[in-house]
């Protein structure tokens, strides 16, 4: 990664500008043609040092405002496909495979939910177990109570 494509991580990482032209702004900012701009956008893109680009509504503003992280305890050697599984539903945000802290902490995937109520999240869950069959041997629905941070990682300005 060079000067310019840290340019435009920086100038993009909170947001790209909400104008008709956003990739011109970007370009007036870093002082960069806008093809430039594009094409190094498009090529971060398809190596994979950007994941996206696009909207990322916000989920409480548009009323999903019962979260909960779904912890599930499933057979390692099941885990890739049940992660699949899951991590394609639409109301699934986030789907991790993580270590188990045995005995406390049995579980290895985890799943985010969204819902408008509890009561819809609590039903997405249902859902996942039953997808998951005789592979969930337990889960924990845990709900989250406040916001603490809200944005992905951010390069310093070189």
């Amino acid at each position: 990664m060079d000067t310019i494509d840290r340019a435009i991580i920086s100038a993009t990482q909170s947001g790209l500008p909400l104008l008709s032209q956003p990739y011109h702004a970007v370009a007036k900012q870093i002082n960069q043609p806008v093809e430039v701009v594009k094409e190094r956008m498009q090529a971060m893109l398809e190596n994979g040092q950007i994941r996206r680009i696009g909207a990322v509504p916000n989920h409480y503003k548009i009323g999903y405002k019962a979260n909960a992280m779904s912890v599930w305890d499933v057979p390692e050697e099941s885990i890739d496909e049940l992660g699949k599984l899951i991590g394609s539903l639409p109301y699934v945000s986030h789907c991790y495979q993580r270590p188990r802290f045995l005995p406390e902490w049995p579980y290895n995937l985890f799943a985010m939910l969204h819902g408008t109520s509890k009561e819809q999240v609590s039903e997405q869950a249902n859902q996942l177990k039953e997808l998951l069959g005789d592979k969930c041997r337990q889960y924990e629905l845990l709900y989250s109570t406040e916001i603490l941070k809200k944005t992905g990682l951010r390069l310093k300005s070189q």
